[in-house]
């Protein structure tokens, strides 16, 4: 299997050369970024520091951006995983910022592992603040988060109202408490202090078996195990959110009713109350990993994602700025 590590040897975030570092170009290829990389489109690629984290992360624009959309991926996942939500963010004219969660793909930390829910929130911040401070997060912001990435994205959301961070956000799959929680938590309870990792299941969590079979077999920068110290800290995460104000957000939640992982229709019951303006798209077919469904599933979702954008679009002024380099 390709190994990547090579790649952690990267200095800090700068423009992508074609010509540069070849296991950079292989890197692409494997996760379908590369089609992406047209006279039209420009990248910057490396380290954001992040003090506790050296943050893998990728800056992708077309070259008149109307704003910025942070994309925060999921538990297990990396931002390798993301071209398809990628691709449609740039026909719409955002500039994407994507970044691997401390522990996942390429980022520094313990694999699958954080000691604090608040470090993910440090992190989004480090980035942000970096990035916008040498013009590459051009103002307004949108939020899309993947499980885990919602549940950054709505905490963040929730514990700054008065901050106006955010345009909007767009929630897939949120996680608020995993599925079978109640029993799942007993059980965290007995083992928890006795046992550091489980093995992993690769789960159906999308209808396309074709990217089943790819994280399996073929993606190097998948985790192979459950780090109870990540639930752990979970567990103490969720009565903080439930905690938090409300916020009249732009908010959309878009939601498979197969999706094992998490308790979606508890959950969804959480977010209503917290993000009372949300418009909530649920799919009869669609799993857990949204981005990645089968075609037919994922057109679906992602019209639905386009019809909440062209809302909030038509209020943005065309930002100009100079065009990310081209490779």
């Amino acid at each position: 299997m390709t190994d990547f590590t090579p790649l952690q040897a990267l200095g800090p975030i700068a423009p992508f050369r074609a010509e540069g570092e070849p296991s950079l170009a292989d890197y692409l290829a494997h996760y379908g970024l590369a089609p992406l990389l047209t006279e039209q489109v420009g990248l910057y690629v490396g380290y954001v520091d992040a003090q506790r984290y050296q943050l893998w992360s990728q800056v992708w624009s077309p070259a008149e951006p109307i704003g910025t959309a942070f994309v925060v991926h999921g538990y297990f996942d990396h931002l390798g995983l993301y071209r398809h939500l990628l691709e449609r963010l740039l026909e719409r004219r955002w500039r994407v910022v994507l970044w691997d969660l401390p522990g996942h793909g390429l980022s520094s930390g313990k694999r699958a592992c954080i000691d604090d829910f608040a470090h993910y929130g440090e992190c989004l911040h480090a980035l942000q603040e970096q990035l916008n401070a040498r013009g590459l997060a051009p103002r307004p912001w949108l939020g899309i988060g993947q499980s885990t990435g919602a549940a950054i994205l709505a905490t963040d959301a929730l514990s700054r109202p008065d901050e106006e961070r955010w345009s909007g956000l767009a929630l897939l799959a949120p996680l608020v408490r995993p599925c079978g929680w109640p029993q799942a938590g007993w059980l965290h309870t007995l083992v928890g202090p006795f046992v550091e990792t489980l093995p992993r299941r690769f789960g159906a969590n999308s209808t396309d078996a074709e990217f089943a079979t790819f994280l399996r077999e073929h993606d190097p920068l998948q985790p192979g195990h459950l780090s109870l110290n990540w639930v752990s800290a979970m567990r103490r995460w969720m009565p903080q959110l439930l905690a938090l104000p409300s916020s009249d957000l732009p908010t959309l939640i878009l939601q498979g009713e197969q999706d094992l992982t998490v308790d979606w229709e508890w959950n969804l019951t959480v977010l209503e109350r917290k993000f009372p303006n949300a418009r909530i798209h649920r799919h009869p077919d669609a799993r857990h990993h949204l981005v990645n469904e089968a075609e037919p599933i994922r057109t679906t979702l992602f019209a639905a994602l386009d019809e909440f954008l062209a809302e909030l679009e038509p209020g943005l002024s065309t930002i100009a700025q100079e065009p990310l380099s081209r490779c």
